[in-house]
């Protein structure tokens, strides 16, 4: 990772977590233990890696700083909702995310629920209040991200992963899953920083959907390496979950050598498609090596 990535990363970083703490309702209103428990989720952990996408998106389409912190902070906090739903004891009952208990354990179980529910609506309603883009626009970009978040998208790949405990699933079907449950969302990342800046041609789209694809499954790929290699100090959430549930996985299927083959030829991949946007794409580049090269 060079120095100029490692510095844009950071300033994105801290111009996203000011955007978020304004975005999101002051830990004093009322209902006071919601809010908190809303900003405990949000603020002050993660890779952010939905957001710089955004981000290196949106300076590929010129978009307006803005609008961008509108449109990554809408993406992250669906991404922080459904991890909270993710770590709730019907799903995957884990007490570790992003190195801090996750939100069932540090509040309760009816507040983890409504803490995804309200971050949900809070998402929509960050996008709906942006005065700088035309409607039409503004509309498009709900409709990406509500597409992105769904039954279409995440929850869906969500229902599908958890119907496969136990379940020997093809690569294909295991492709699948995984480009609803993680790959949506990544690519709804990259879509609304585009449409941040201005309306997309088809063929720019097609590009950017070759490229979301391709980084998509290779963060699932690397997460699979990682649960397989890491421990849980390094991760910062539970690693080994997914062997010991007895879950499909890249790993399970193919191996390790042959995950990490793949997740390198997945980052070629996006190299690839991002050739028609030149050096505009630099960035999109570089997040691309960061999810394939991460070590936890």
């Amino acid at each position: 990772m060079s120095a100029a990535f490692d510095d844009w990363m950071k300033t994105v970083q801290a111009h996203l977590e000011q955007a978020l703490e304004s975005f999101l309702p002051a830990a004093v209103t009322e209902p006071a233990r919601l809010h908190e428990a809303m900003r405990y989720t949000v603020l002050g952990g993660g890779k952010r890696v939905r957001p710089l996408l955004a981000y290196a998106a949106g300076g590929v389409f010129g978009a307006d700083m803005r609008t961008l912190a509108r449109a990554a902070a809408a993406v992250e906090m669906i991404h922080a909702y459904s991890l909270v739903h993710d770590d709730m004891p019907c799903m995957d009952d884990d007490a570790l995310r992003r190195g801090k208990p996750t939100v069932h354990v540090a509040y309760d179980e009816a507040t983890a629920l409504l803490v995804g529910d309200a971050l949900q609506a809070q998402a929509f309603m960050v996008l709906a209040e942006d005065q700088m883009i035309p409607p039409a626009r503004q509309v498009a970009m709900m409709r990406v991200l509500a597409s992105a978040a769904g039954s279409a998208g995440m929850c869906g790949g969500q229902a599908i992963d958890l119907g496969s405990v136990g379940v020997s699933l093809t690569l294909p079907q295991l492709e699948r899953m995984h480009q609803l449950k993680t790959g949506a969302l990544l690519r709804a990342s990259v879509v609304l920083g585009a449409l941040a800046g201005r309306d997309v041609a088809v063929d720019e789209r097609a590009a950017l959907d070759t490229y979301s694809n391709a980084i998509g499954l290779a963060f699932q790929v690397v997460d699979d390496v990682l649960d397989a290699t890491a421990d849980s100090a390094t991760l910062g959430k539970t690693a080994g979950k997914d062997a010991a549930a007895n879950k499909p996985t890249y790993v399970s299927i193919l191996g390790l050598a042959e995950s990490q083959l793949l997740a390198e030829k997945l980052r070629r991949e996006a190299h690839d498609a991002l050739a028609p946007f030149g050096e505009k794409a630099l960035r999109l580049r570089d997040i691309a090596d960061l999810i394939v090269q991460r070590k936890a």
